[in-house]
């Protein structure tokens, strides 16, 4: 079975301090990608970093929407710039967080806007964070899109079967993570039943959101073996087969892995 963990954060507190073992017991359950994701400027180094250390491992370069307000300067040719790294396969994370709302909703939109046009303009997907803003980020992908050259996956999808639907008529891929297997995640765990296998990926998001079963742990990349076992119980899937589509599209999104 061969596994990707398409959104990791190695360089966070919990995992940067032994981060060759965390990868070495991924690796053991199969793992055999890892999608280093950053989220605000100063990382963009140590996030590529690890990813010019392990074959394995790939960067993004992007601000998450909590950070839109510290990142004033940030547009798509900074991104464009940092983006010509050769381990660097994705724009993001970036997107609309209005749950916390840590930065100005305008910002948020503004530093958006910024990292669809360096999509666009490197030819990479984008890696997109949503949370209580789903009309805003379904206005924005869908105004975008239409003009043609943009992609991308919604990660750690939580939000509602509607967004779901209007993501993949985009072309967009959604990725599940330990989320679904909490007790909680009824609505959740019917939309990941929706999607089409050649449009799922996998992820951990670690050190965050860890799957049963080892919640009140911190997260890691070899829990995904955990989150795409109860997806292939919860889709009425083997296992194996679950595993080789999602890392299959993996290396079809972010092509430049591959």
């Amino acid at each position: 079975m061969t596994l990707i963990d398409s959104h990791c954060h190695l360089n966070y507190e919990g995992l940067v301090e032994r981060q060759d073992e965390v990868l070495a017991a991924a690796r053991q359950r199969g793992v055999r990608g890892f999608l280093n994701i950053s989220t605000r400027q100063k990382e963009w180094g140590a996030v590529i970093s690890a990813a010019e250390h392990n074959d394995d491992v790939w960067a993004t370069v992007g601000v998450h929407p909590h950070e839109a307000d510290a990142h004033p300067d940030l547009g798509a040719a900074m991104l464009v710039e940092a983006a010509s790294h050769p381990r660097v396969v994705a724009i993001g994370e970036c997107g609309l967080d209005y749950y916390y709302d840590k930065s100005d909703r305008v910002a948020q939109r503004e530093r958006f806007q910024a990292h669809i046009e360096a999509a666009r303009a490197t030819g990479l997907p984008l890696v997109v964070h949503t949370r209580d803003a789903e009309d805003d980020t379904t206005q924005m992908l869908t105004r975008e899109v239409g003009k043609g050259g943009v992609t991308g996956v919604l990660h750690c999808f939580t939000g509602s079967e509607t967004l779901a639907r209007s993501a993949l008529d985009l072309g967009f891929y959604i990725s599940i993570s330990g989320i679904v297997t909490f007790k909680n995640a009824r609505d959740l765990q019917e939309t990941a039943k929706l999607i089409p296998q050649d449009r799922l990926l996998v992820e951990t998001d670690s050190p965050f959101l860890a799957p049963v079963p080892h919640r009140g742990k911190a997260c890691e990349p070899a829990f995904v073996a955990d989150t795409a076992a109860f997806l292939s119980d919860l889709r009425d899937e083997p296992l194996d087969e679950l595993a080789a589509a999602t890392s299959a599209n993996f290396f079809k999104l972010f092509a430049k892995a591959a």
